[in-house]
């Protein structure tokens, strides 16, 4: 357990994962993952050692923790969304979907999961030079160390300037901005959404940014991905106040709803029974609509683009209660 951090203001935070072990337990599932493909694990075993890449992962991370005051986007980020990334991958290549590496005819199974892993785990990289237009600056800084990696596993050029094309479509496309167009910039989206837990909220709220953000953040429990039961993937979160729906309505639900991922992913949030009083039981994704059903039976409709202030007024008013008596 790693020791308690406690600001220059008094406020103690713990940590109670610590950076290393989470790194740990995501390179092991990543590994476990692409054991039966060797160029991808080839891939991922140069890119976590690169020096380039290493470095790239610290100072996205300097900006957007210490100058922006976000959320962790170093290092920490890249190898928990890439495991991510790679479960989603392989729930839905077993439900027999087939991506657009493989529909284009550029690649197989294996050229998937490479692109995936390599695009998940450089998507965020562009943050050192600025959060505006992180995404193309992104591109720019992963070209030489995407032909670095792939040069010496493909031996035809051709091929592995098509794979390549996907991974630099998917790094430009996670933030939504512009929006995916094929199903690895989908994936490698989602798996950027997923990464919302409060693991990652106590480290800006340690270094005092206290704002939706990071404090919806701490009210993730836990995030699940597995096989779905109407669709090949279910993306399950679990929060312990409803401030969590933050999070979910902001940063995960989009990046279901606005890419190719839409088809093939239910996304369902719940509070712990343990957590606060309970108003909000449950959440579904049901097209481009978050259905609350409410403790006392009641159902809430409303549509993902709307801001949290919006969903709350919902809430709010099926109860019957007044803004000032909350």
């Amino acid at each position: 357990m790693e020791a308690a951090a406690v600001p220059a203001d008094g406020r103690v935070v713990e940590f109670t994962t610590p950076r290393a072990k989470l790194i740990e337990e995501a390179s092991r599932a990543i590994r476990a993952d692409l054991r039966a493909y060797p160029r991808a694990l080839a891939a991922y075993e140069a890119l976590r050692a690169d020096p380039e890449a290493l470095a790239h992962w610290d100072m996205a991370n300097y900006v957007t923790m210490r100058k922006l005051g976000y959320n962790d986007h170093g290092r920490v980020h890249a190898f928990i969304t890439g495991a991510a990334s790679l479960a989603i991958t392989e729930l839905l290549l077993g439900a027999g979907v087939r991506t657009d590496i493989m529909e284009s005819g550029v690649g197989d199974a294996e050229d998937v999961f490479l692109a995936i892993i390599l695009g998940t785990m450089l998507h965020d990289i562009g943050n050192q030079i600025h959060r505006a237009g992180h995404e193309a600056h992104g591109v720019a800084l992963a070209l030489p160390i995407l032909d670095r990696i792939m040069g010496p596993l493909y031996a035809d050029p051709f091929k592995r300037v098509k794979v390549r094309s996907f991974i630099l479509g998917a790094i430009n496309s996670h933030d939504l901005s512009p929006a995916p167009l094929t199903i690895e910039g989908g994936i490698v989206a989602v798996a950027d959404g997923t990464d919302i837990t409060k693991g990652r909220g106590r480290k800006a709220f340690a270094l005092g940014s206290v704002d939706i953000h990071s404090i919806s953040a701490l009210a993730v429990d836990q995030v699940v991905i597995e096989r779905g039961r109407s669709k090949p993937v279910l993306i399950s979160v679990t929060m312990n106040n409803s401030g969590g729906i933050f999070q979910v309505e902001e940063v995960l639900a989009p990046k279901v709803i606005r890419t190719p991922m839409r088809n093939f992913v239910e996304l369902r949030a719940a509070i712990r029974p343990q957590g606060e009083e309970q108003i909000l039981s449950r959440v579904r994704l049901d097209g481009d609509h978050f259905v609350m059903d409410l403790e006392g039976g009641e159902s809430v409709r409303v549509e993902v683009e709307d801001t949290q202030k919006k969903v709350t007024d919902a809430i709010t008013q099926n109860l019957g209660v007044s803004a000032e008596s909350r």
